[in-house]
């Protein structure tokens, strides 16, 4: 006795739903974060509380970050691969950023009373050596190809 006789169909739907519902929601969550990193780097007047006339690259950047993923949409490019591309280069780009980390986290002399620790110490550089690892193991097995 079949149960589900259209669970195929069924949960194509529930899937193409999650993934519209997520869509949804990752446009504006990345577009303001990166607005709000672009501003504080940028020292530029940042949040969703100003006016528009008093955050004007905030609001830019929103708008731009929302018009690219729009456009990447209607060129062509496959989400899918994109989201891979940007998985990688987030790891290759981790690692000097866990290496720059981890000197700040334990020079007293920027951090002050709020050194890092010898357990946070170890675990950061366990994590930069595994992060180093991982994107030396990816180029050598890119290139032996």
């Amino acid at each position: 006795m079949q149960t589900f006789p259209h669970a195929g169909y069924l949960a194509k739907v529930i899937f193409a739903i999650g993934i519209i519902g997520l869509g949804l929601l990752a446009v504006p969550v990345l577009a303001g974060s990166s607005a709000y990193a672009l501003s504080e780097a940028i020292n530029w007047n940042d949040g969703l509380n100003l006016k528009l006339k008093n955050a004007h690259g905030f609001y830019g950047v929103i708008t731009i970050s929302t018009l690219i993923g729009l456009i990447i949409n209607f060129v062509g490019i496959d989400p899918i691969k994109a989201l891979v591309y940007a998985a990688v280069l987030n790891g290759v780009v981790a690692v000097p950023l866990i290496f720059l980390i981890a000197l700040i986290a334990k020079n007293k002399k920027i951090m002050g009373e709020y050194k890092s620790r010898m357990l946070s110490h170890i675990l950061v550089w366990m994590t930069f050596v595994g992060m180093s690892v991982a994107a030396i193991g990816m180029f050598f097995t890119f290139f032996k190809q």
